[in-house]
């Protein structure tokens, strides 16, 4: 007598991986409950064991995203691993679709991204600064990592379906010097942002001689 096949058995981490993976396949307004259900093979009501709602799944994905960009690298300087914290950071947003969009709600809700923002804090610390000015410099390294990264992967969905100009068709070489050109931008936002940050470390010091 053939046995009936058991039920399939998730576990929160298999559900965070699922849902990561469907949102780089399919986008942010399709990453659904029912459909990641779908994709599992299981009933809805399942995933509701391991997640409460499904603002909690994404700020369970984007810490799943940014997982790899919460350690100060051993014997950086201040501003070197501010610098690049925030470039891992936009390695890890623009490996997945609509990663800064699922980041920067979690964020703004207070449900995720809490390793990254003190990674951030940690390395505005190394400075010397005081507690408001390590919290408003990480801040403000965060977000406009967030909306930097927010608008190169709103320009790369438009520009791959033509949205903003239907008539103009990318070629490779248009896909690589945009790439570049945000590159760069990013680059030197950070630079600016940082340098600032290390002005007002210098003006301090000056002034107080510590």
């Amino acid at each position: 007598m053939e046995m009936a096949a058991r039920p399939l058995r998730y576990s929160r981490e298999d559900i965070i991986v699922a849902a990561v993976e469907l949102l780089d396949n399919v986008g942010l307004p399709d990453l659904t409950m029912r459909r990641l259900a779908q994709t599992l093979n299981i009933q809805p009501s399942a995933l509701y064991w391991h997640v409460t709602d499904k603002q909690t799944l994404l700020a369970a994905v984007a810490d799943r995203i940014l997982s790899r960009t919460a350690t100060v690298p051993a014997g950086s300087s201040w501003d070197g691993a501010l610098a690049a914290h925030a470039h891992a950071i936009r390695s890890a947003l623009l490996a997945y679709r609509d990663a800064a969009e699922v980041v920067a709600s979690s964020v703004a809700l207070g449900l995720g991204g809490d390793a990254t923002v003190q990674g951030l804090r940690a390395a505005v610390a190394m400075g010397g600064f005081d507690d408001n000015t390590t919290r408003a410099g990480a801040s403000a390294i965060l977000h406009f990592v967030l909306g930097h990264v927010w608008n190169e992967q709103q320009r790369a969905h438009a520009d791959g379906f033509d949205a903003a100009a239907p008539s103009v068709k990318l070629t490779p070489t248009d896909w690589n010097d945009a790439a570049a050109s945000a590159a760069a931008d990013f680059d030197f936002g950070v630079t600016l942002l940082v340098s600032g940050l290390a002005e007002q470390r210098h003006a301090r010091v000056s002034r107080t001689g510590a």
